[in-house]
């Protein structure tokens, strides 16, 4: 007697034949851009897209090279050098090692996509949870990967890179010892085991370079494109309006850096388009962009906990916001 066939095979196999794989995508793709050629072309045409194009473009390029060059040496520093070398290297006192930690980051490239699982490993090592914090936040900020993007980003305004190394500088060394005076243990959850640890040196490498290339350069195109669609399209008495205020100016290109998440390697290309908005302006999108966007909330949420994410961010926000306007006041 013939067994009855489950009821869900022949769906199964029917769902299968009509997946989409990627090949099969590109193709409907070019096919659809063949088809709509004189569409697109008008398109494309358009003073406004070309604009747009160009910014993209222009910004895209000339960030790509710092981007790829921070994703390698910060996966090497996060896979072949131990945590223990930082715990050895720091002061045992947490109020000195708040400022060496800060320093520590000028000297180590890396992004924050990178800062965040290191200061977690530091954490787990033994590392005051002050010092690591300090380093979380100056590393991707203060790298010489990240000045010299910004020297070439603004060759006429070299004042530029002072700024941002010494405000971003501050605001770590500021969290640090704000930390270690009012942060609390139950607020700081453990640090879980990084995800590549237990590989060996070179699969965790190149896994670090994949993960990092794949979000930062993700942020890096979104990034480009806002700032595009800020020259391009948005109307330029907005703009204005917003940039010629002293305080909203910067009040605006903050929550912007919060937003748009940019890679702390390439968003120094992204602030130098907003020519519009004043160099004060554009330092507090560079100082508080490493520090604390979208991306890095949820990082910082996943690594530390929530508790500390909602507290430590906002007043990350605060500090980095108020220091990059009175350095801006000063330096620029």
């Amino acid at each position: 007697m013939p067994q009855p066939q489950p009821a869900s095979v022949a769906p199964a196999a029917e769902d299968s034949r009509h997946q989409l794989n990627s090949p099969l995508l590109l193709t409907l793709l070019l096919l659809t851009g063949v088809m709509f050629q004189d569409l697109i072309r008008g398109a494309l045409a358009a003073p406004v897209l070309q604009s747009w194009m160009t910014v993209f473009v222009a910004v895209t390029v000339q960030a790509l090279p710092f981007l790829v060059l921070g994703v390698l040496l910060s996966a090497a520093i996060a896979v072949f050098v131990p945590a223990s070398f930082f715990a050895r290297a720091l002061p045992k006192r947490p109020a000195l090692a708040v400022p060496v930690a800060g320093a520590a980051g000028a000297v180590l490239p890396g992004c924050e996509c990178a800062s965040v699982p290191v200061a977690g490993a530091l954490v787990r090592r033994g590392v005051a949870p002050a010092a690591a914090l300090a380093f979380l936040l100056s590393a991707p900020a203060i790298n010489p990967i990240v000045l010299t993007a910004t020297a070439v980003a603004f060759p006429g305004n070299p004042e530029m890179v002072l700024a941002r190394f010494m405000a971003s500088l501050l605001v770590a060394c500021a969290m640090g010892w704000l930390w270690q005076r009012l942060g609390r243990t139950e607020w700081l959850r453990p640090p879980a085991r990084s995800g590549h640890e237990g590989d060996g040196k070179g699969a965790a490498f190149w896994g670090s370079v994949r993960h990092d290339i794949m979000h930062a350069g993700g942020f890096l195109v979104v990034g480009a494109m806002a700032a595009a669609t800020l020259k391009a399209v948005v109307p330029a008495e907005w703009l204005r309006a917003a940039a010629d205020h002293p305080v909203l100016s910067v009040l605006a290109l903050a929550v912007l850096a919060v937003l748009l998440s940019i890679c702390s390697e390439a968003d120094a290309f992204v602030a130098a388009s907003l020519t519009q908005f004043s160099l004060t302006a554009r330092l507090a999108f560079l100082v508080v962009g490493p520090m604390i966007d979208l991306k890095l909330f949820a990082m910082q949420t996943g690594t530390f906990g929530r508790s500390f994410a909602l507290r430590f961010a906002p007043a990350t926000f605060a500090l980095a916001v108020a220091v990059s306007a009175v350095t801006g006041v000063i330096l620029l």
